[in-house]
């Protein structure tokens, strides 16, 4: 049976006014669409969420639940960006949305420029496993780089714990490295990891979190070991080549955070749990 092709939900007021050449859909998911456009004037590159209302639902239910979840991104993300933490700005929302006319409530962030980690991660080892077969292991400056955007990561989730939020699904397609270079620029332009194979110079940047449709707010070692946990495993499953090194997140998530070392033990039970239900099944 052929795939239905994908139809956007209508955007919601005032985006429908917006040209269609200035605005891009960029992911689909489950709960929420992404797309990038402008706006004010003059245009700022911006990153539109949209959750779409769900007729499926009770239009009452829908709307509390649609209304809860993007306050709370929201909050988070002021939270964070009043803390200091890199996170795409707060631009605007809509928590009302348009109901069953369309659209859906709706969040405007800063675009963030650079490569979603799990990009340069995967593109870094595929360059490893070229090498591996007339060079050996890994060694030298290949290391020493990787290791270093690690310990950014470590160091990225320790001033998210730091200002009390949990995201919630940290793995690396969470995670943007902005490269320093182009930090401040207004172009918008992204590097989506596919025009060039990766070298160690791809691989310095400024990590910035991304997507909080899962946030909360909480001060419990429990939920923040959680956090560590899932992107571990996203390491795990995703980058086996880089494993090893997981150990630097810890290391940058000590160095940031006072609080790191009751944390990191919680870790080891959570672990332990994750193991008892992987053998079980």
């Amino acid at each position: 049976m052929p795939e239905s092709e994908y139809n956007p939900p209508p955007l919601p007021q005032p985006f429908t006014n917006t040209p269609a050449s200035q605005i891009t859909p960029i992911y689909q998911g489950a709960e929420a669409h992404l797309y990038k456009t402008t706006f004010l004037s003059p245009p700022i590159p911006a990153a539109l969420k949209i959750r779409p209302s769900k007729p499926y639902r009770h239009p009452i239910l829908d709307r509390r639940l649609s209304r809860a979840r993007i306050l709370q991104e929201a909050r988070c993300l002021a939270k964070l960006v009043k803390e200091g933490v890199a996170v795409p700005a707060l631009l605007g929302l809509d928590w009302e949305g348009n109901g069953k006319d369309g659209g859906g409530s709706w969040l405007v962030m800063e675009w963030v420029e650079g490569c979603v980690v799990r990009v340069v991660l995967e593109r870094w080892e595929g360059v490893i496993k070229a090498r591996q077969g007339y060079m050996g292991g890994i060694e030298g400056e290949e290391e020493k780089v990787v290791r270093r955007l690690l310990r950014r990561i470590g160091g990225a989730v320790g001033g998210l714990h730091r200002a009390g939020v949990i995201h919630g699904d940290l793995t690396t397609s969470n995670l943007m490295l902005r490269p320093f270079s182009r930090i401040g620029d207004q172009k918008g332009n992204v590097d989506s990891g596919e025009e060039e194979e990766g070298g160690s110079s791809d691989m310095e940047g400024d990590i910035v979190l991304i997507d909080f449709g899962l946030a909360s707010q909480s001060s419990q070692d429990e939920d923040r070991a959680v956090d560590l946990y899932v992107l571990e495993r996203a390491f795990g499953s995703s980058h086996p080549r880089t494993e090893e090194f997981f150990e630097e997140v810890l290391s940058g998530y000590r160095e940031s955070y006072k609080g790191a070392g009751s944390t990191l033990k919680r870790l080891e039970d959570v672990r332990m749990r994750g193991r008892k239900k992987s053998m079980i099944g």
